[in-house]
């Protein structure tokens, strides 16, 4: 398990949040320097500590494990297709040919 990913899924919707770390460490009850550590992939948090912090950033278990998961390209799916859904007609048709852009000009298997 890539703990590193974990770690930077935490400290991105911490930053989202407009939260530094003291205020995340505080408001989990956990010290700075582990907060510190969990974001760096130095440290895997409690099955107690991870649900803390998911509600703390009020994000799903799924967005912080999203790039260990075996379905992480479904849920990284669902979650652009529900920020999209979000968006006017014409911003989600500006999304779209810059997705066909991208993909005209991906490398092929």
């Amino acid at each position: 398990m890539g703990l590193e990913s974990i770690g930077k899924n935490i400290r991105k919707f911490r930053v989202a949040n407009h939260l530094r770390l003291e205020d995340l460490a505080e408001k989990v009850g956990l010290s700075v320097n582990y907060v510190g550590a969990l974001e760096r992939g130095e440290k895997l948090p409690s099955l107690e500590t991870f649900i803390n912090i998911a509600n703390c950033l009020q994000v799903t278990s799924d967005e912080l494990l999203a790039d260990e998961l075996a379905t992480s390209c479904q849920i990284k799916g669902s979650l652009l297709t529900e920020k999209l859904n979000g968006l006017t007609e014409e911003d989600r048709n500006r999304i779209y040919d810059v997705i066909e852009t991208l993909l005209r000009h991906s490398r092929k298997a």
